[in-house]
């Protein structure tokens, strides 16, 4: 039990290690080549990673399985528009130096989570977990009501895309990969699309011209599906209580590369306001730990 403890501990926290380090300074370097291509990039390249990964798992006839549920394709094309939102949005976070704003949205992501299952699931929530969310919401409304340019709209973006995102995967039961291969294949031919017409522009940076920067563009399906891997592994070996602490390492490094690393601004506005978020996180977090 410890062993599997331990592992699903490593697993985790390499996930949320990747996300909230390496994916930053991945993306960071290669922001130069602006975020609309990069963000077909990613697109692009997640799905190649997805198929070679179903082929090397042998997962096609669970794939196949999936696909023949209309219900499943459905909930499957919602979650993918979400996803590709969340994944430009914290693009465009990391080109215009705003990885504070977005690691905002990852901090209040699991909270807001948490008032949507209350909404959609009928979850019951204990006085703590509603503190937490009324902290949140003063959060908000402190950095509308004091300076509404304050107000971190791409953090709000990322935490609503992602958290209505597991909302939906929550309304159907396919795997996590699986489940992404269908989204990455929605998105697929419109990032082809537009990845098109930035060549035929002669804007693209990617060809064949530059062999080393398209090779490191690869990269951008790797650096979104291996994070991906490790986590909800992680989440399979010991929990979504505990992974929920955990995950908590990705703003947390986000923020830190931000401030001290990208020299971000932080105004005194949104230190009062992450105050009250911090304060929220920890009345969660200490709720999470009592009850798992």
């Amino acid at each position: 039990m410890n062993e599997k403890f331990n592992k699903g501990l490593l697993l985790t926290s390499l996930g949320s290690f990747w996300w909230g380090f390496v994916g930053v300074i991945y993306f960071e370097m290669v922001t130069f080549i602006g975020h609309i291509e990069l963000v077909v990039h990613r697109c692009l390249w997640t799905a190649v990673m997805l198929i070679l990964t179903t082929f090397f798992l042998k997962k096609w006839k669970t794939f196949l399985k999936t696909i023949s549920n209309k219900n499943n394709l459905f909930y499957l094309f919602v979650s993918g528009l979400l996803i590709f939102i969340n994944w430009a949005i914290w693009i465009y976070a990391v080109a215009t130096n705003r990885i504070i704003d977005a690691s905002f949205g990852y901090f209040i992501m699991p909270i807001i989570s948490v008032l949507l299952g209350y909404i959609f699931f009928k979850e019951k929530l204990n006085q703590k977990r509603i503190f937490s969310v009324i902290l949140v919401l003063v959060s908000i409304l402190f950095m509308v009501f004091i300076n509404i340019k304050a107000l971190p709209w791409v953090g709000l973006i990322v935490a609503l895309s992602w958290a209505f995102y597991n909302l939906v995967r929550k309304k159907i039961n396919v795997d996590t990969d699986i489940g992404l291969l269908v989204e990455s294949l929605y998105i697929f031919p419109f990032a082809l699309a537009v990845f098109y017409f930035i060549a035929s522009k002669g804007l693209n940076d990617f060809s064949l011209d530059n062999p080393g920067l398209s090779l490191f563009l690869l990269l951008a399906g790797p650096m979104t599906v291996i994070p991906l891997f490790l986590y909800v592994r992680g989440v399979e070996l010991i929990g979504l209580g505990a992974t929920g602490m955990i995950f908590y390492i990705t703003p947390t490094l986000q923020f830190i590369l931000g401030y001290f690393f990208y020299n971000e601004e932080f105004s005194l506005i949104k230190l009062v306001s992450f105050i009250i978020i911090w304060i929220a996180v920890i009345i969660y977090l200490k709720d999470l730990y009592e009850t798992n």
